[in-house]
């Protein structure tokens, strides 16, 4: 009973304010890392896994009276021992998953600290167990007796289970179903740090935080103004650090790579020998650097226009106009790593840094 008294009260909390927990993960850095290369996606959503699922079935239906058994792991090798499977899973593209024996909150990024995150989780959770034992204490009444309080119980977390079971999703965070399938189901989907931040400064943040005492409006609104201005410095670093390396790295080597191109042209045509194949490279190399001059000058419009007194109007230009830019830029500048001679290329490239050195 305790069990499931915390279980249903952990997912309360996570469906109620699962764009707070979004926004305590909000950063430049985990922008590009939510939803690729088995991080989770922006969506917060809690994987139970088979033998919870049912579990929750069951209290939906009535009370739960069995669990699902673990079972055996077929490898697919007679040869090979059969090694116990456990009964929950580990669901590598959800947030917020049950993993045997705890929830795991897997959005929050490697490099951040886990002091944030683990506040809101907190005062969230707190909410929910402290709305759940003040349902159940009305409803049993005083001094009630084991039976009692048993059905009290059941009554308040089945209700709790129907109206916050949608955050439950077993799926496939990356499938291109999934967000469709979580607008319908009335999920946030907050997808950059922009979009998440301002949550923190909503009044039902506000009043949750100074309901616990755990932060005033004022320790709120500081830490906001806060994360606005590390994600703007952040990604002004990055787009700093792409002009550079645009102009000191990528255009010469390019250019290098075009001139040999053309003398192999000019040489070749001198020699009397036909080379359209030579030349249409040449062409299609040409125009290939020209995008990427134009991206680069867009891009470099994009900086000098984004400068704002105002932090958040900063942050917004930046995320808005600058980030679009600056991909633009390193979808060329990809492009070019794959046409230019490994020879002249003077950054790593994603083969060597994956599989040589």
């Amino acid at each position: 009973m305790q069990f499931l008294v915390f279980l249903c009260a952990v997912i309360r909390a996570v469906d109620v304010h699962a764009d707070m927990l979004r926004a305590s993960i909000a950063n430049a850095g985990n922008d590009h890392r939510l939803g690729a290369n088995e991080a989770p996606p922006a969506i917060i959503s809690i994987f139970l896994g088979d033998m919870l699922t049912d579990i929750v079935e069951q209290l939906v239906k009535g009370t739960p009276t069995k669990t699902i058994k673990g079972g055996k792991l077929d490898l697919g090798a007679r040869t090979l021992p059969q090694i116990p499977r456990h009964s929950g899973d580990r669901n590598r593209t959800s947030p917020f998953a049950f993993t045997g024996n705890k929830f795991e909150f897997r959005a929050v990024g490697s490099s951040g600290s886990i002091a944030w995150p683990s506040a809101v989780l907190n005062t969230i959770v707190a909410e929910s167990l402290d709305l759940i034992a003040t349902e159940i204490e009305a409803s049993a009444g005083a001094n009630p007796t084991a039976s009692k309080l048993a059905q009290s119980v059941k009554s308040v977390l089945k209700r709790i289970i129907k109206e916050h079971r949608r955050v439950c999703f077993d799926g496939d965070g990356y499938d291109d179903a999934w967000p469709l399938e979580a607008q319908k189901r009335g999920l946030p989907n907050l997808l950059g740090t922009i979009d998440a931040l301002p949550i923190l400064r909503t009044k039902k943040v506000v009043d949750l935080f100074r309901k616990y005492h755990v932060l005033s409006k004022t320790e709120l609104d500081s830490r906001f103004h806060i994360y606005i201005e590390q994600y703007a410095t952040r990604v002004g670093i990055e787009a700093r650090t792409t002009i550079t390396l645009a102009h000191t790295h990528i255009l010469p080597a390019a250019i290098r790579f075009q001139t040999e191109l053309a003398e192999s042209v000019a040489a070749t045509q001198a020699a009397d020998v036909q080379c359209s194949e030579i030349r249409d490279e040449l062409d299609e190399f040409a125009e290939l650097l020209s995008r990427f001059r134009v991206a680069l000058g867009e891009f470099e419009r994009c900086i000098h226009e984004a400068t704002y007194n105002d932090p958040q109007q900063h942050a917004q230009a930046l995320s808005e106009s600058v980030m679009p830019a600056m991909a633009d830029v390193r979808e060329l500048g990809d492009e070019l790593e794959r046409r230019v001679a490994d020879d002249l290329w003077p950054l790593p490239t994603y083969r060597e840094m994956l599989f040589v050195k």
